[in-house]
């Protein structure tokens, strides 16, 4: 496809700053989401001393959403090419979002100071995956990819304008871009970045150069909280918080309390750190980088 012919490292991302400070906060939504999930609350997503950089993922959003496979190394080059010049990068990332923000991470090393995972997905593979639904209601549908690009395509073509009135429990504009994206960027996202990618050699990668913070629903069924205390089990700089009878989406139920986490957890990090002057924020715009409007 003409896609793959120009590479992802030539799709700029669609990207949204605010805010000052010395670091850089990257948000990376889930699957189906924008950037709008982390901005409809009533509790600004922003951490003390940190620029927030929001971003529409590979096929989500204002995003290109070529007609490709939507595999962890495409999206993670594009997301490198939107970030380009950045440094000092606190990741942030929910479901999908947070299993990109690992993969980042384990490749670029250098210019990820910290990572916050919310909801990460960790199946094992995809037999996990299959495994996993078998046991929810419906299940199968999320597992068998036919019925999922199905679903998709009705979803988006015959109910997408009644999501909101549909969909009471979310937020209003996260109900509204549960469309905001194609069949193939979709289904091939949740395929290739979720149920077939085995994320524990990324964890690993991490384990002794990063600190993580993990927030997971103790009512989480779609992504199992088995999978992700058994990355966090092992590792000395990983820390772990269980938010009881919260489901897949802790932003959005919680906020603030996921917030007073994260920045509790930031003050024991500045606690723990020998003095050095901190590292600048830079962000040198160039290919890759979309300009706000």
């Amino acid at each position: 496809m003409a896609a793959d012919a120009m590479g992802t490292e030539t799709l700029p991302l669609k990207r949204f700053d605010a805010g000052h400070g010395q670091h850089c906060a990257v948000l990376l939504h889930g699957l189906g989401g924008t950037h709008r999930y982390w901005t409809c609350g009533p509790v600004p997503f922003a951490l003390p001393g940190h620029r927030t950089v929001l971003i529409d993922l590979l096929g989500f959003g204002a995003s290109p959403k070529p007609w490709m496979r939507y595999s962890v190394e495409r999206h993670v080059a594009a997301l490198h090419a939107s970030l380009a010049g950045e440094r000092s990068l606190t990741l942030v990332g929910h479901s999908l979002g947070a299993a990109l923000a690992l993969a980042y991470a384990a490749r670029y090393p250098s210019v990820v100071r910290r990572l916050v995972l919310i909801s990460l997905p960790n199946f094992g593979g995809a037999e996990g995956a299959v495994a996993w639904f078998a046991r929810q209601r419906g299940g199968w549908i999320y597992t068998n990819m036919w019925a999922t690009a199905l679903a998709c395509i009705l979803t988006r073509r015959v109910v997408g304008r009644l999501l909101p009135r549909l969909l009471r429990d979310i937020p209003r504009e996260v109900a509204e871009d549960l469309v905001a994206h194609n069949m193939v960027s979709s289904t091939s996202s949740l395929w290739e970045a979720l149920y077939r990618h085995d994320l524990r050699a990324e964890a690993a990668a991490t384990a002794q150069i990063l600190p993580v913070l993990m927030l997971h629903g103790g009512a989480d069924l779609t992504a199992p909280l088995a999978g992700a205390q058994e990355l966090a089990a092992s590792r000395s700089t990983w820390e772990m918080r269980v938010l009881g009878g919260v489901d897949h989406h802790p932003w959005l139920r919680v906020p603030q309390e996921c917030l007073q986490y994260i920045e509790q957890w930031l003050s024991r990090l500045r606690e723990q750190a020998p003095a050095s002057p901190a590292e600048p924020c830079d962000r040198a715009a160039g290919p890759g980088v979309k300009a706000h409007p």
